[in-house]
Order: structure tokens, then C-alpha cells, then sequence
């Protein structure tokens, strides 16, 4: 009990191109930025309301925002606009609006990039996501399984920002085979729904002599991907899940999801990202 206790007073704690800790405070917190990460692009704020902090405000000046909701419901008034997102809805905010958010209890991840364009505001549903087999799909084989959600993908109108959870099967691997898209997209995961004793071993690398990071994550956690190869596993009986959060180098015409370069000792089966693209 009282790990666990010392664990959630630790404050955010940055190690290279892991955040940890990025879901222990209350209110809205911008957690990873161009300038204090080895993103070019896309930033990462997190939001948690509660009876205590019900009420959060920001503008999102020149960026676009894609926000998931990961627990509870929020009540979002932008650009004269008002919606309701409930667990695993997303929302698509263009920049240049005030955003205002209520709530008595919610989880809400923040992913946001500039952009030069103009695009709508439009809200997702994950129950209608369920329904299109582009967007929600199994990927992967017996020790690799998972079930994929593009939330904020080509349903949405962006410039940069592509946005969605994967759940694995306990035990296995996910981001399998290894793959890599770092001419056209910067990507993290932000690691939920995994509570203690679970965890996962996250991997990116160029090259498998001399990786980048090998490390262990738990719920909470960030790790960049600027570059690289970048999968993962779960310890065996636990699931490993994630948000993943992607921006385009190259405005609109970058904003590709599952056009990857595939590790070629592992290119045998495909990406296992195919249904992406039909």
C-alpha cells in the first residue's frame, strides 16, 4: 500500500523521451511542448476534473487540438459550440478558440500542433467509430493481437494531428512488425488502463545493436517517438494500452495514418495496418 501511495505523490519526472507521471495532478497541466521535448510538432496537455477542480479554460491560438476523453464525461464550450464527450469520444478543435471545459469527473488527453490552414470543429463518437472497419479493426497474429481505434484519423478534416487507443491482448506485442514513419510523422504514446501490477517494455530503435530506449512503462507514461522502429509488450496476464498521438511534418499532405516503413528482417506479413487504408 504504501508504494503505491509514494508513487502517485511523485511529481512528473522527465527522462529523455519518457515523461512519467503525467496523470497524477489535478487540473490542466501541458505536459510535453517543442520546447522542452524532442517534438517538432505535436504537444501533449492533460486534463483531470474533479469536485474540487471542475472548471478548466484555454486557447488554443495558432494550434489545432484533438481531445479524448478517457474516463467520466465533460461538458466543452468552443467557438460558441457546445458538446458532450463521454468515454473514448474525441473532439477535433480548430486553433483560435477559447475552450471552455466542465466537469465533476473526467480524464481528457490533449494532443495539439500549429497549423497555417482553417478546419472545422467536429466531434467523434467512439460508438460510431466501432462501426466502421476502416477505423476500428484487429490487427495482428497470435502473440502480436490488438484491437486498433483511429478516433481523430481521415473521419476528421487536420492539418497535423492524428490521434487513436490501442488495446493489446495480455501478454502480447503491439506496434508489430516493427515500423517507422519519421519522414512523414512525429509520434508518442501516452500509456492508460493499466493498473499496478501491470506493465510494458517500450522499444524504439534504428538500430537493434544500439536502440535508442528500452524501457519499462506503466500507466501515465509518455515516451516520444522522433524517430525509429517503436514496438512494445506487455508483461504477461497484463494488457499494455496506449494512446498514440502522430503529427504531420508536412501539412495536410503528410497526415497519412498506417504508410510506414516496416523493420525488413520482420516485413513478411505486412504492416498489419492494411484496413487503415481501404
Amino acid at each position: 500500500m504504501s508504494t503505491q501511495i509514494d508513487s502517485m505523490s511523485e511529481r512528473l519526472v522527465r527522462e529523455g523521451n519518457i515523461f512519467r507521471n503525467t496523470n497524477i495532478h489535478s487540473g490542466r497541466t501541458v505536459v510535453i511542448t517543442p520546447k522542452n521535448s524532442s517534438m517538432q510538432h505535436l504537444c501533449y496537455a492533460r486534463t483531470r476534473l474533479d469536485s474540487a477542480s471542475s472548471e478548466v479554460s484555454f486557447h488554443t491560438a495558432n494550434s489545432e487540438t484533438g481531445i479524448i476523453c478517457l474516463s467520466g464525461q465533460a461538458e466543452f464550450v468552443a467557438g460558441g459550440n457546445k458538446f458532450m464527450l463521454e468515454k473514448y469520444d474525441a473532439a477535433y478543435i480548430p486553433k483560435g478558440l477559447q475552450v471552455q471545459i466542465r466537469s465533476q469527473s473526467a480524464d481528457l488527453a490533449e494532443f495539439s500542433a500549429e497549423v497555417t490552414g482553417d478546419y472545422p470543429l467536429q466531434v467523434v463518437r467512439y460508438a460510431e467509430i466501432q462501426k466502421d472497419k476502416s477505423l476500428h479493426f484487429a490487427a495482428g497474429g497470435a502473440a502480436t493481437a490488438r484491437d486498433l481505434n483511429i478516433l481523430i484519423g481521415k473521419n476528421v478534416k487536420a492539418g497535423r494531428v492524428l490521434a487513436g487507443i490501442t488495446f493489446s491482448e495480455p501478454g502480447n506485442w503491439t506496434s508489430w512488425p516493427p515500423h517507422e514513419h519519421a519522414r512523414m510523422l512525429e509520434e508518442m504514446y501516452v500509456y492508460i488502463e493499466m493498473p499496478p501490477p501491470g506493465f510494458g517494455v517500450q522499444f524504439v530503435y534504428t538500430d537493434t545493436n544500439e536502440p535508442d530506449l528500452v524501457a519499462v512503462v506503466r500507466e501515465g507514461d509518455a515516451v516520444l517517438m522522433p524517430r525509429g522502429y517503436h514496438p512494445n509488450v506487455s508483461a504477461p496476464g497484463h494488457r499494455i494500452c496506449f494512446i498514440w498521438a502522430m503529427a504531420a511534418h508536412h501539412e495536410v499532405e503528410d497526415r497519412q495514418f498506417g504508410v510506414v516503413n516496416i523493420q525488413p528482417e520482420f516485413s513478411v506479413s505486412g504492416s498489419g495496418l492494411e484496413a487503415s487504408r481501404k
